[in-house]
């Protein structure tokens, strides 16, 4: 099969608007290239530590702006943290329980495993 061809753009063949292009081109270079001759280097020192505090500023109202989902997903990080918490102050409390406890804890357990056994 052949290959579909490219269709042609007329605004980009035109020689008015690659002569254009062109220009703004060499403008372009130009006008950065005058400023920055003109400038003492001071100046271009100070613009860019503005420059850049600006940008620095931006990220952080950007990390300070944070979405719903980023919030809630917080919120369920914490409540996950505390309950983890919880469960280990359990276990803690468990493993530093007297002896006797332990041994009550253990025949309630086996107690209850025996009752659901003969309800079977």
């Amino acid at each position: 099969m052949a290959e579909p061809q490219k269709l042609i753009k007329p605004v980009k063949t035109s020689q008015n608007h690659q002569g254009l292009h062109r220009e703004l081109l060499t403008n372009q270079k130009s006008y950065h290239s005058f400023w920055s001759m003109n400038k003492s280097e001071l100046q271009k020192v100070m613009e860019k530590r503005q420059l850049d505090q600006v940008i620095k500023q931006k990220e952080e109202e950007a990390q300070k702006k944070k979405s719903d989902l980023k919030i809630e997903l917080l919120k369920w990080q914490q409540k996950l943290e505390q309950l983890e918490l919880e469960k280990q102050k359990l276990q803690e409390e468990q493993e530093n329980a007297p002896e006797f406890v332990k041994v009550k804890r253990n025949l309630r357990r086996t107690g209850q495993e025996v009752a659901q056994a003969q309800e079977s």
